[in-house]
């Protein structure tokens, strides 16, 4: 056998051998999304319970149901910008609760409201009750990432604690609330709701199929061109 020959048929099978590994990888991916997905499921149809009650651990916070009793701060609140609804340009209005009793602010995602630019809006516009309790679903806020912009007055781009204690003045909860719970509107509106997440399967499934299609192809074009060069070598 010519050693053309045969490196022509190590790199298809070199290829097949990677494709493999890979399509193996997003089986196990698939397997994790699923029991993330389990477990975030189990904890949305659980009752609510007290914010403070929470756990501390983010990967058993994340999904849990709260309620929370407090007062708005409206004169804290932040613009997250770039958050579409449907296909349209909007933000989040993100507005901090003070409990009674505790310094520490829980940040509250109130919901979407539409804003041509995604980012400017008229904040006094959707403001509800000022002391409520209302409902959501717990979320882990990072402790660290982008620095806010200088100017208090311009949108955040991403939500953090570091980022939220330097604009507010006051330090922020470890956990954020999505609020879901219906409020009275003190202008006659109030913002879109965000809804409890919604699980997805994903993708990773069909890549795994499409890794080992890939595999299969890899291994008999290698055999069918090794085999046309050993016989062309032959006669």
């Amino acid at each position: 056998m010519r050693p053309k020959a045969l490196l022509g048929l190590a790199i298809p099978l070199a290829c097949a051998a990677l494709f493999i590994r890979l399509g193996f990888w997003q089986v196990a991916r698939h397997s994790e999304r699923a029991a993330y997905n389990l477990s975030v499921g189990t904890r949305l149809a659980e009752s609510p319970a007290p914010f403070a009650t929470l756990p501390s651990d983010s990967t058993a916070l994340r999904g849990r149901l709260a309620i929370l009793t407090g007062r708005f701060r409206y004169d804290l609140e932040q613009v997250l910008a770039a958050r579409s609804n449907g296909g349209a340009p909007g933000v989040h209005l993100i507005t901090p609760l003070e409990r009674e009793g505790n310094d520490t602010l829980v940040i509250v995602t109130r919901g979407w409201v539409f804003s041509s630019d995604a980012a400017g809006v008229d904040q006094t516009a959707w403001r509800e009750e000022s002391v409520v309790t209302l409902s959501g679903y717990a979320s882990p806020l990072p402790a660290d990432g982008a620095a806010p912009p200088p100017d208090p007055r311009k949108p955040l781009r991403a939500l953090n604690r570091r980022a939220l204690s330097a604009r507010l003045g006051a330090p922020v909860a470890a956990a954020m609330v999505v609020m879901t719970s219906d409020s009275a509107g003190a202008a006659g509106s109030v913002p879109r709701r965000l809804g409890v997440p919604v699980l997805s399967a994903g993708s990773h499934k069909s890549y795994a199929i499409q890794w080992f299609s890939f595999a299969l192809i890899a291994v008999v074009g290698g055999v069918v061109l090794f085999r046309r060069s050993t016989v062309a070598a032959v006669g």
